[in-house]
């Protein structure tokens, strides 16, 4: 079924064809990811989707049938909303239908059989059954629940004021009533934006299961191989679309860039050939066959050159040597507000390349400052090595004032650069002509990203650190900077919610969860294996000793590219008083068969709700309804019991 048809849409913005005569289909089950460069025009296509702008040419056809839900990017909320009012205004009207479901149910098991009330009230009640089974009426408060939760909205949250929250947090609530309200189609600009790793991969795997269809933009290319299942790239106004997700595309546009480049130049040849024939004959004795030339020549179809994208290529000088240990810190503690981290020791040694993972709000940039030694830290002790140069890169640009120009920000007090060479810098960095000698507030998010890179060049620094160097550089920047840190000899410390990035370059990593640090040697895949297998997960179990060992050994073993397992930096279990049970004590092998059976009997009641006879009878269903929420209830409360006992046993 098509959800969305335009066609030949045009749109100027001055001088600049955005859009030329593009044409979009989207079809049910399609999951499209819309990728261009920065100022390509992604938003601007989006909104005239939406109707939020008005094209210059082209059309824009919904059908019939199918709703459409586009993520707002500055809602406003009246005053006193509240967080879970907001979430449960998105479902809609399934509560009322519920209720209209069961009256009509009680007046059927009154009404006479074979009377034409109770075909009526039958009619009625499969109609609105069909509606509530298709949005999951029945589930729809522990729904809402789900979503608020998986885009970091726990309980706490739910009586906030709505505008009250940061616009990183709105953004977030209007994700989340967008999930809600399960639209055939959903148009998706940047929904990974202010998420967390946690929160983006939450995400991820709703979309990737998400049995309607969206078109989404997004910069994060370890989001786009989860969840596209075709690709639509814009690129000097014009659109072309790519089957498969990120990593597919990729590889299918380098193909076909390669097939564009030989038929272009074989096409320039051929005109040329024939241009030289004609201006050479055309007066002598093979006139006759110049004029055939001449006309073959204007019967040739020119073939347009290949749209590529074209990045500049980022490059960091060669790294000075530095002592073999860069950072050595010990038992390091910091909070704000609440406890970010203690007992956090780790060292970094010349040529490692680490990367810190968290949260929001976990401490990630905070231990980054107590590193460099910008912030004292509570408790413990930071030694910074020999012959250190630093290139802090801050993910504010706090090192960059508005007021100047890019050529200016660049100034580093070590070197005396003329104005030649630190354009030079700049060019390497996309950053030539005007752009250079604006000031920087003029500049776009991604070109003051692109001058802090280029002050980190300047610096010719052997430790980098980089705090969400990401955040506005589109695929391609991205690209680029993940190739220069590769080339980089020296050692690099890495903040960064792009996972891509991280498994490319890194191979330590740290990471930071309610107040507790780990380490796992290898990149994020190594995380991940770690993760699942229950070794990377804090609040399951301080990992001892043994099990160190063990993970170490199985490394050295058999899988040495995965890292050297998990080290635990903080809360020492044989230095913390134990905590005093909850729950009396149980196997955890016993609880293990509780949750299970439990969860069986949760689906069973989940498919006895489905069933038609169960659907008619309001009676049943708000039996069935008090039976599912006590076994949820208890199955939380053995999850506790089992998390505790996995503690203390």
């Amino acid at each position: 079924m098509v959800l969305l048809s335009a066609s030949r849409i045009s749109k100027t913005f001055g001088d600049k064809e955005v859009l030329r005569e593009v044409d979009v289909e989207l079809r049910s089950g399609d999951h499209v990811a819309l990728v261009g460069p920065n100022g390509t025009g992604k938003t601007t296509l989006l909104r005239i989707l939406t109707s939020e702008m008005q094209s210059d040419g082209g059309q824009v056809g919904y059908p019939t049938k199918g709703t459409v839900g586009y993520l707002q990017q500055h809602p406003t909320f009246e005053a006193g909303t509240r967080v879970w009012d907001i979430a449960c205004q998105a479902v809609g009207d399934l509560s009322k239908l519920a209720e209209e479901a069961e009256q009509i149910a009680s007046k059927l098991a009154t009404s006479p059989e074979g009377s034409q009330e109770y075909a009526d009230l039958l009619e009625q009640l499969d109609r609105i059954q069909a509606k509530l089974q298709q949005k999951d009426a029945y589930n729809w408060e522990h729904r809402v629940e789900r979503i608020l939760q998986g885009l970091g909205f726990t309980n706490q949250w739910h009586q906030r004021e709505a505008a009250k929250l940061s616009g990183g947090q709105q953004n977030r609530l209007m994700l989340a009533c967008l999930l809600l309200q399960q639209p055939d189609l959903m148009i998706l600009d940047e929904p990974n934006n202010h998420l967390d790793i946690e929160s983006t991969e939450w995400l991820e795997s709703t979309l990737a299961d998400w049995p309607g269809a969206f078109l989404l933009v997004s910069h994060d290319r370890f989001f786009l191989d989860r969840t596209a299942n075709a690709v639509l790239e814009l690129v000097d106004g014009k659109l072309d679309r790519f089957k498969g997700n990120y990593s597919a595309y990729v590889k299918q546009k380098a193909e076909r860039l390669e097939v564009q480049r030989r038929t272009y130049e074989k096409n320039r040849e051929e005109i040329a050939k024939l241009e030289d024939f004609i201006r050479k004959h055309h007066h002598g004795m093979k006139s006759a066959q110049a004029e055939d030339r001449r006309k073959k020549l204007e019967r040739i179809e020119l073939v347009e050159p290949p749209r590529e994208i074209v990045v500049p290529k980022f490059h960091f000088p060669k790294a000075t040597r530095t002592g073999d240990i860069v950072i050595r810190a010990r038992n390091l503690k910091q909070t704000y507000d609440k406890l970010l981290f203690e007992k956090l020791s780790v060292q970094v040694q010349r040529g490692e390349r680490w990367a810190v993972l968290g949260s929001n709000g976990s401490g990630k940039s905070t231990l980054v400052k107590c590193l460099l030694g910008e912030l004292q830290p509570e408790e413990g002790e930071v030694e910074l090595g020999h012959k250190l140069r630093v290139g802090y890169f801050d993910q504010l640009l706090a090192k960059l004032p508005t007021d100047t120009t890019a050529a200016e920000a660049i100034r580093v007090p070590h070197r005396d650069l003329d104005d030649r060479a630190r354009r030079d810098i700049l060019g390497a960095f996309g950053l030539s002509g005007d752009l250079a000698t604006q000031p920087l507030r003029k500049l776009s998010g991604g070109e003051r990203n692109r001058t802090m890179l280029a002050w980190l060049c300047a610096m010719e620094a052997n430790v980098l650190v980089l705090d969400e160097p990401t955040n506005h550089l589109d695929l391609w920047s991205r690209h680029a900077l993940e190739a220069a840190i590769k080339d980089f000899d020296g050692t690099v410390i890495l903040v960064s919610h792009d996972r891509y990035l991280v498994n490319a370059i890194a191979d330590h990593i740290l990471v930071l969860s309610e107040g507790r640090a780990s380490q796992v040697a290898g990149n994020y895949d190594a995380y991940l294996h770690w993760q699942k297998e229950g070794l990377a997960v804090q609040d399951r179990g301080q990992i001892g000793g043994a099990t160190k060992a063990a993970a170490n050994q199985t490394d050295k073993s058999t899988n040495k590219s995965a890292g050297s397992g998990l080290d635990e930096t903080s809360n020492d279990s044989a230095k913390q008083p134990r905590r005093k049970r909850k729950f009396p004590y149980r196997k955890v092998a016993d609880l293990e068969k509780d949750i299970e059976g439990l969860e069986t009997e949760i689906e069973k009641l989940h498919e006895a709700m489905s069933e038609p006879n169960n659907l008619r009878d309001g009676r049943k269903m708000k039996e069935l309804q008090e039976q599912l929420a006590e076994r949820e209830s208890k199955l939380m409360s053995v999850y506790e019991h089992y998390e505790e006992s996995c503690e203390l046993n």
